[in-house]
């Protein structure tokens, strides 16, 4: 079956025609440079600015001030790493793909991917979404949003990023987002817990509504929930806990849904993201089995639609190499799913998008692989054509 091979995406034995247009990635992410936070964080905070340090046995690492295991560079950018040299540490930062942090040579490994353009998450900043600290967290995602919007202004066409917001308060939030738009950031990346209450109190209906009027989707990614992370602690063999990583999105996603978030904001999207996408038809059916049977005993709110409806109009997702979602698109709504090359983390389909597309859509008529790979995240982000 696609996608079950060991080795990382040979080449198909025989490949399509190249398309007359572009895939756009959904996820794509940058390095953060040394001075990122130090360089641009509120001075009171600039002694504990997250930075880089050279480690005899780890090679660089990213240091964060209150968080206990630092984060290794060589898993930030091993995009093109055969599988076999993956290691965590012993990288230096100035052998990592440079177009993490410099934008001048970023569009030559898009081109090189085949992609038109990508919308841009943190690395670093990913895990800083679970520090404990919500001021300093606030402070170091402000720092994060000036440095990336001059990242992103080399080529906004193709650099579309993803501001940042902590949300300490509601309040705090929606003057986030209007901060955020008027930076020309295209969306929201938001931290798994935030501050105040959770996202499923009506407390959050004005941050809503104000990402609806500001028309700037919401992304929850992977690993920035606290506790979604079984790495550190897995049952079995650490690889087993690669497997429960994508389980902080999809709490969320029921959470969104199951509260009335979507019923009471009809307009409000949002984005699972780097949570593979395969899973939704089977977690749809879930959702709709329990409302049905359990929800008067389980206290569940009167919907007027059911669960898997608000799944499938409000909520898209983002895979890479997962074959399962082309599989199963004709099980969901056309516009749920969006391509991503996850460029340079360790995940990534960089530079073998091209081969990974071929291969996993060829069953696919080309208005809907052209939707997926593309279509959707230009009408979602509002990118030209």
């Amino acid at each position: 079956m696609p996608g079950l091979r060991a080795s990382a995406y040979p080449r198909p034995d025989k490949m399509e025609e190249r398309m007359d247009w572009r895939p756009i990635s959904a996820d794509s992410h940058i390095t953060e440079p040394p001075g990122c936070y130090r360089d641009h964080i509120d001075p009171a905070y600039r002694a504990r600015a997250p930075h880089v340090v050279r480690h005899d046995g780890m090679g660089d690492i990213y240091v964060v001030d209150g968080m206990k295991t630092p984060v290794p560079m060589g898993l930030i950018a091993a995009a093109g790493v055969a599988p076999k040299d993956i290691r965590i540490g012993g990288a230096k930062f100035e052998d990592l793909h440079r177009s993490g942090w410099d934008p001048s040579t970023r569009l030559q490994d898009q081109d090189r991917d085949g992609v038109a353009a990508e919308i841009i998450y943190p690395t670093v900043g990913m895990l800083i979404c679970n520090h404990p600290d919500f001021d300093f967290k606030k402070a170091c995602f402000d720092a994060y949003n000036r440095w990336l919007q001059s990242y992103c202004a080399y080529a906004p066409d193709r650099l579309v990023g993803m501001g940042q917001t902590a949300m300490r308060t509601v309040k705090e939030g929606i003057a986030d987002l209007e901060r955020i738009e008027a930076m020309g950031f295209r969306g929201v990346m938001m931290p798994g817990n935030p501050g105040e209450k959770d996202y499923d109190d009506p407390v959050y209906d004005p941050f809503w509504e104000a990402a609806v009027a500001l028309e700037l989707p919401l992304s929850w990614h992977i690993l920035t929930t606290s506790g979604d992370n079984s790495l550190s602690k897995p049952r079995g063999p650490k690889i087993n806990g690669f497997l429960s990583i994508i389980r902080g999105c999809q709490d969320i996603m029921g959470m969104l849904v199951f509260s009335g978030v979507f019923e009471r904001h009809p307009g409000l999207r949002v984005v699972c993201v780097e949570a593979d996408a395969g899973w939704a038809p089977h977690f749809m059916y879930r959702m709709d089995h329990a409302y049905k049977r359990h929800r008067y005993w389980m206290k569940g709110k009167e919907l007027e639609r059911l669960p898997s409806e608000y799944f499938r109009d409000h909520i898209t997702l983002t895979f890479q190499d997962d074959w399962t979602a082309f599989q199963f698109a004709d099980l969901l709504s056309p516009n749920q799913l969006m391509w991503a090359n996850d460029f340079p983390h360790s995940d990534s389909t960089w530079p073998w998008s091209q081969d990974v597309i071929a291969e996993q859509t060829a069953h696919l008529t080309p208005e809907l692989r052209k939707r997926i790979l593309r279509d959707n995240v230009a009408e979602l982000y509002k990118l030209a054509a």
